[in-house]
């Protein structure tokens, strides 16, 4: 499990207090299968990290999901136009608790960043973390629609209609390894060894 070490509770209560939330409410306003999204599969598994002191889930977050957050930041910070990711947290008919809680993108990379400071980066999280995304989105891809496109699996900026889906998604089923996971794994295991 990696070394133990408990995080300090000004820490861990506030965001286990955030997760528990926004579950329920996500439940309620956007459906099961936004749990799907890699973000929300960050959170948790930052709370676990928190909770037990165990590296991998949070190591696993960072190499594979915190560039990911790292863009939503900057997407965010231009009012969502960059990629249009954050859109919707300018979208005044989307309720506002909603979007509240969608903050949490915020604060969960310097999060990860500062569990690498403390405890270090796990080197299983390159492989585990491939491993949950080869489940992940071939799960996303069946459980929701285009319309959705959570984790992207339909499209970069919206659904693609350039390549057949099936063929899409098996091309981003390499490319998230080799293109985010790989380089972010050999940068992690250089700084936090």
């Amino acid at each position: 499990m990696g070394r133990l070490s408990f995080y300090p509770g000004v820490v861990t209560w506030p965001v286990t207090l955030w997760t528990a939330i926004l579950v329920p409410a996500y439940w309620v306003g956007y459906g099961p299968a936004n749990f799907l999204w890699f973000s929300d599969i960050a959170l948790f598994a930052a709370v676990l990290s928190l909770w037990t002191g165990w590296r991998l889930p949070y190591s696993m977050m960072a190499v594979g999901v915190l560039p990911l957050e790292l863009a939503w930041v900057a997407d965010f910070a231009a009012g969502g136009w960059l990629t249009g990711t954050t859109a919707y947290m300018f979208d005044a008919s989307l309720p506002l608790h909603l979007r509240v809680l969608s903050l949490f993108h915020l604060f969960l990379p310097p999060l990860i960043l500062w569990m690498l400071v403390r405890q270090g980066y796990d080197p299983r999280a390159a492989r585990a973390q491939t491993a949950l995304v080869l489940v992940v989105l071939p799960l996303t891809y069946a459980l929701t629609g285009p319309e959705e496109n959570i984790n992207l699996v339909y499209g970069p900026l919206g659904p693609q209609d350039v390549l057949p889906p099936l063929l899409y998604l098996a091309l981003y089923m390499l490319a998230l390894p080799l293109l985010v996971i790989l380089p972010m794994h050999l940068l992690l295991r250089r700084l936090f060894g």
